[in-house]
């Protein structure tokens, strides 16, 4: 017997590296993301999906968008400094440009049909990017300190102070937020639009979201990594799952949301 829609999960897409990997006698470019990122999404009630990037982005993401109800940009490699018009600094990861067109397609794709986005790491900075911010390209030469990027594969702690009245305090709380971190950059310019939500002690921004309706929401940690508090993946399946009831009860009613300003890959 056919199960009831209503009893579909929701199905969340996750973007990916496309990077080299071995198994056995092979060794090929393969799409590629750690398991911890997958298991936060199922272990919140959601069906993961994996995007790599695709060689024609734009058309590609408008097919693939069809089929998900929640979007995941994911951590990984320094976005482009040539997007937010700076000069690239000599411990700037080399350019990967498939990635960058790819989750900027996905992004503006999302943003219009309604679809909830949640951004993590690379993807905040993204997202920043997407709407008109600037990233610091190396936080050791502006901040003078490693707190953020210990190294070695060994995540940092630190501690965020979450805004209240936020949509981020409505799924972790106000105050003091104990994070996991590894990023070397982080923002500078505040993207056009988007509510700051959390910071550290030393100003850094650590969160922002989109006020109002439209669900995004990202975070420069990583918690993918606290397989204790899954709240910040239960809050984007939750409303992926509301996005796909919506969807479904109004197929004809178009989203009503403006696309992100600023970078066009």
């Amino acid at each position: 017997m056919a199960s009831n829609d209503s009893d579909r999960v929701p199905v969340v897409g996750l973007s990916t590296y496309l990077e080299r990997a071995k198994q056995g006698v092979w060794d090929v470019r393969a799409a590629f993301l750690p398991q911890q990122y997958f298991d936060a999404v199922t272990a919140s009630g959601g069906a993961a999906v994996l995007l790599p990037p695709q060689p024609n982005p734009e058309p590609s993401a408008e097919t693939v968008l069809d089929g998900l109800d929640g979007l995941i940009l994911t951590g990984g490699l320094d976005v482009q400094p040539e997007l937010y018009g700076a000069e690239r600094h000599p411990l700037t990861d080399p350019a990967r440009a498939d990635r960058d067109a790819w989750e900027l397609a996905l992004l503006r794709g999302a943003r219009r049909r309604g679809i909830p986005v949640f951004g993590i790491c690379r993807g905040l900075q993204l997202i920043n990017v997407a709407f008109g911010g600037s990233l610091h390209q190396h936080l050791p030469d502006d901040l003078g300190t490693e707190r953020y990027r210990i190294g070695g594969g060994v995540f940092a702690d630190n501690t965020v102070i979450v805004e209240d009245g936020t949509r981020l305090a409505g799924l972790v709380g106000a105050g003091e937020y104990g994070v996991h971190s590894y990023h070397h950059q982080g923002v500078d310019r505040v993207g056009e639009g988007l509510t700051v939500t959390a910071r550290t002690d030393d100003g850094l921004v650590q969160a922002f979201e989109l006020p109002g309706d439209e669900y995004l929401v990202a975070v420069q940690w990583h918690p993918e990594e606290n397989s204790a508090d899954r709240r910040l993946f239960l809050g984007l399946v939750a409303a992926a799952s509301a996005h796909r009831a919506a969807r479904d009860a109004a197929p004809a009613a178009g989203a009503t949301t403006s696309v992100p300003r600023g970078v066009d890959a």
